[in-house]
């Protein structure tokens, strides 16, 4: 019979085996575990996808495998918070904030259930899914929410040591991470603390407000206009809830312009959470939102719509360009 795979095809398991940055997931609950943390895990039949086979195989006690029915795993993943376990529930972004909005404001966030809910393949990094699958909402959808905190880490380093300080935190944490292909920022053992940005830089001209995958895009995008001489700094906005409002208002004040840059639709996310600050505070500066414009992102492959949405160096670059001159 003859073979109609290609070995370059897409395939599942192989393709998704492939993802360092969600291989610290695993890690980190693994390390919890050890360090006698009640930590439960569960998937919505994309343990491949998440990198929590890893942690399956190695505490097959402790992991539970709910199959296509996210909803329910929320739910769950409530009850098992009130008999003091510390449960960890993964699917895709879009599944996970959307679809269980209600699970998660009535069961875990009205409860204030210690329950971590990891939304994975955030903004548009499914490409060839489509729509169902793209999450350009869920920052907006997650920050409406009571008692619910959010991160986004920038890469696997920053999402290991965010799960690790979530071992102490006692509100409801949702975890925006991106596909686990993202370039390392940041070293292991980095330290991170829930709520408190990480400032690169001083900008007199310009500083670029950032979360999850485009804080590398503008890392780079900073390097570039500095070597012009221009004065660009950098803000990780690791936490966007609760924002750290101190960290914005430093960078109003020494900055001209501010600018945010999300894999997320410019209105209800970070760009909407720093405008708030601004407009609390009555501060003047101007600010930039750059993200996916009020609109369905197209199909492709994920580093196409990248660069067609200006998440990748060069678009933030000129997007800074922009509102600099």
């Amino acid at each position: 019979m003859t073979q109609l795979v290609s070995p370059d095809s897409w395939q599942y398991r192989s393709l998704n085996a492939i993802t360092p940055g969600l291989d610290a997931l695993s890690d980190a609950l693994a390390e919890l575990v050890k360090e006698g943390h009640p930590v439960v895990a569960g998937s919505a039949d994309l343990q491949y996808s998440n990198g929590l086979n890893r942690f399956a195989d190695a505490y097959p006690e402790r992991y539970i495998q709910f199959g296509i029915s996210e909803q329910n795993m929320v739910s769950a993943a409530a009850g098992l918070a009130t008999t003091g376990h510390m449960p960890f529930v993964a699917t895709f972004a879009s599944f996970l904030a959307l679809l269980c909005c209600e699970q998660i404001r009535m069961d875990v966030a009205y409860s204030a259930l210690p329950v971590r809910l990891i939304g994975h393949h955030t903004g548009i990094s499914l490409g060839f899914y489509g729509t169902s699958h793209h999450a350009t909402e869920d920052i907006g959808t997650m920050r409406s929410i009571a008692n619910l905190t959010i991160i986004s880490p920038a890469d696997g380093p920053q999402l290991k040591a965010a799960i690790r300080a979530s071992a102490t935190w006692p509100e409801p944490i949702y975890f925006r991470i991106g596909r686990g292909r993202d370039p390392d920022i940041y070293a292991e053992g980095t330290p991170f603390k829930i709520g408190e940005a990480i400032e690169h830089g001083e900008g007199s001209e310009l500083t670029i407000i950032a979360c999850g995958m485009p804080v590398k895009s503008a890392l780079d995008a900073a390097e570039v206009l500095r070597a012009e001489g221009r004065s660009v700094a950098v803000i990780d906005m690791a936490t966007i809830k609760p924002l750290d409002r101190a960290a914005v208002l430093r960078a109003a004040s020494r900055s001209k312009v501010l600018m945010t840059v999300e894999e997320h639709n410019i209105l209800g996310g970070l760009g909407a959470a720093v405008a708030e600050v601004l407009a609390d505070e009555g501060c003047g500066v101007r600010l930039v939102r750059h993200g996916i414009r009020d609109e369905y992102a197209l199909i492709a492959p994920p580093t196409h719509l990248y660069r067609e949405y200006g998440l990748d160096a060069e678009g933030v670059e000129a997007v800074a360009r922009r509102a600099l001159w």
